[in-house]
């Protein structure tokens, strides 16, 4: 008789309910350090061994403000994850000493170890039972061997090991944003990227709240403070990254009129929707432009700006005016261009523009000959290969090129063996997640945080294997948590499974059989990401499909017991055509008779086994897998955050909304409460 319709009985109910059996462990949740090094060192080895942490201090030798930041950060990791103070170093005890290739005592024990780099931001690093070192080429190379051993932490010690290592691209850029949310989100994004080994942010700037914009009426209350971006800049500056705001000129300048202003500067005078700006009015540049960029120059210390200058004729018409129809795009496009250059070398700042406009195959023959050959151009292309030419085309015409990559797989990590190979400058991660949508790196359109991840990977190293398991460390670094075991108990769901994991008669999970089911899911307590589940079988609830219209639309799980923390590993059968549409929700009923739920947003909080975009990160990443016929798949991890520990947890009911995406548990785990 099959599991699900005869076993457990419960097809076609409207509400089942079971006392769940629980069991106590000691490591319901246990973050572990991660054994995969981001970005791979050029070479690496690991002798077996730990050096202790007991009486184990850090000590800079060296003057050069980088050799702080690194013990800074180090210190922070010690915080962070081990909740303990990295002290100074005493004598005669072993100890981190961080310095560069200067000091002459340091650079003997480097050569003596066989790990000297003389390349820019290349470092030198040793972890055996004398001691850690970081011997950096320069201070900014040991501000990068610092962002390696910060990951040989282990909670019993560091992790022995030794490196030779530096960055195969001089330029490794990842994008942020400047909004009314800035602080929340790029105080947690910066210290990730320098730990990721980024050495330059490009920040999107249109929306600041210039002082021109201001006098001007065309401030966004939505964008940044002046205040705040330069702040921003400064915590740049001291985690290692040089700032390089975006200013977007020539189209995308919605900007230059918010509030109705700036009529007079319209490309297309009729414009319902005013994208582009008339390079032929002297004040476009006297009144908006240059006052913003000398703004600018001054508020992010810019060496470089970019002036965007990309999908110029997207929407208005370019040109439209008599006058500019009678110049002609490319006279316009150049004259224009010139012009900001020309000004931004009078503030002793550099030009970067994106390729599309000036390098397209209708203008490239003439166009990028009548540009100056310092301006730094950016090509984008964000579709996975590993092959685009257009790199060294635009090299060979004697410009410094950068590739920009966006948020796919295979995309940064072709691009920028592209860019080796073509001896270019560097890479762009770019991050295109609105104007004013600084939050959906967490929670919304995470997946581009996960890209950084992998981007950095590739950017350091193109040659080495891709970053596996991005999203669980993206989480980890934007977001640290304790390396520590929190005690619980596991919950088993088998009085009340509506399914099993295996299909061998279509029948199972979700009717499809053998080749599409999750029997690689397998039964037993196991180790699922941070927690631990016991597996056995699923419950599944009612949805839309024919699979599933007479399973319970409600089920309930006896518990009796406190927790700090509830984790759920759970998942739907089919997709939501709808982000955040809610399919579902947990009802926690406690023993005082009081009640809360949690509602479950399809992407926000749960999503389909097939369903592997990681649009938002407050789902853990969980169990990831392959059917039998070769489908990737994954169950993520919701945990729940008990307000009320204090009080028994009596009951949790998962009710589903019937809809396409209907809601199934497959674990159970209580975190804490003892």
């Amino acid at each position: 008789m099959h599991f699900s319709r005869t076993l457990f009985l419960l097809a076609g109910l409207s509400l089942s309910v079971a006392q769940a059996q629980i069991t106590p462990i000691p490591d319901a949740r246990a973050q572990v350090p991660s054994a995969q090094l981001v970005p791979q060192p050029k070479r690496a080895e690991f002798p077996a061994g730990t050096l202790a942490l007991t009486g184990l201090g850090i000590r800079t030798v060296g003057k050069a403000p980088e050799l702080g930041w690194a013990a800074r950060d180090l210190r922070a990791e010690w915080k962070a994850r081990l909740g303990a103070t990295l002290p100074d170093s005493s004598a005669g005890k072993p100890a981190i000493v961080i310095g560069t290739l200067a000091d002459v005592d340091l650079a003997a024990k480097a050569k003596a170890a066989g790990l000297t780099t003389a390349a820019a931001e290349g470092y030198a690093l040793w972890v055996d039972a004398g001691g850690a070192y970081i011997v950096g080429a320069d201070a900014k190379g040991a501000y990068e061997g610092a962002q390696t051993l910060r990951q040989l932490l282990k909670p019993a010690g560091l992790r022995f090991a030794k490196v030779s290592d530096s960055p195969a691209l001089k330029e490794r850029v990842a994008m942020i944003y400047l909004d009314q949310y800035s602080k929340g989100v790029n105080d947690a994004l910066i210290p990730m990227l320098a730990a990721l080994k980024y050495n330059a942010v490009l920040v999107m700037s249109n929306y600041v709240q210039w002082d021109t914009a201001k006098a001007g009426g065309y401030a966004n209350p939505g964008g940044a403070s002046k205040a705040e971006a330069r702040r921003v800049a400064a915590l740049a500056r001291e985690h290692g990254l040089e700032v390089i705001p975006l200013i977007e000129t020539l189209g995308h300048v919605q900007w230059m009129y918010y509030g109705g202003a700036n009529r007079d500067l319209y490309q297309e005078p009729d414009s319902q929707n005013p994208y582009a700006y008339d390079t032929l009015n002297p004040a476009t540049y006297s009144r908006v432009l240059f006052p913003i960029f000398k703004e600018a120059a001054e508020v992010f210390g810019a060496k470089t700006i970019h002036i965007g200058h990309d999908e110029v004729r997207n929407r208005d018409r370019f040109p439209a005016r008599a006058n500019g129809k009678a110049a002609g795009f490319e006279k316009l496009f150049v004259d224009d261009t010139v012009k900001i250059h020309d000004y931004l070398k009078t503030l002793g700042v550099n030009t970067m523009i994106w390729h599309d406009s000036a390098f397209s195959d209708s203008v490239i023959a003439s166009m990028p000959a009548k540009l100056p050959k310092d301006i730094q151009v950016a090509y984008w292309n964000y579709a996975p290969g590993t092959d685009y030419p257009i790199v060294q085309q635009i090299a060979d015409l004697g410009f410094s090129v950068l590739g920009a990559s966006w948020d796919e797989a295979g995309n940064a990590e072709g691009v920028a063996k592209a860019v080796q190979k073509a001896g270019a400058l560097g890479m762009i991660q770019t991050r295109w997640t609105g104007y004013f949508g600084n939050p959906s790196i967490w929670d919304g359109q995470a997946q581009q945080g996960v890209a950084y991840v992998r981007a950095a990977g590739a950017f350091w190293n193109p040659e080495a294997k891709p970053v596996t398991n991005a999203e669980a460390l993206y989480r980890d670094l934007y977001a640290p948590v304790a390396y520590k075991a929190t005690a619980g108990a596991t919950v088993s769901l088998k009085p009340l499974a509506t399914r099993s994991l295996s299909d061998d008669d279509e029948k199972g999970w979700i009717g499809k059989g053998p080749d599409i089911d999750l029997r690689n899911l397998k039964p037993g307590v196991q180790q699922i990401g941070a927690y631990r589940f016991d597996i056995s079988g699923a419950v599944m609830l009612k949805g839309q499909r024919g699979a599933v219209g007479d399973l319970p639309t409600k089920v309930r799980i006896e518990i009796g017991r406190r927790a700090d923390a509830v984790a759920f590993l759970h998942t739907t059968g089919w997709p939501s055509a709808v982000a955040r549409e809610n399919i579902g929700q947990y009802e926690i009923e406690y023993a005082d008779g009081t009640k809360l739920v949690q509602p479950l947003e399809y992407g926000r909080h749960i999503r389909a086994w097939t369903d592997l975009l990681p649009t938002s990160m407050i789902p853990a990443p969980g169990w990831a897998g392959q059917t039998a016929d070769g489908l990737e798949v994954n169950v993520p991890v919701l945990e729940w955050k008990n307000p009320k520990p204090g009080v028994v947890i009596k009951s949790i009911t998962l009710v589903s909304e019937g809809k396409n995406a209907n809601p199934t548990l497959i674990g159970l785990t209580l975190i804490g409460g003892q």
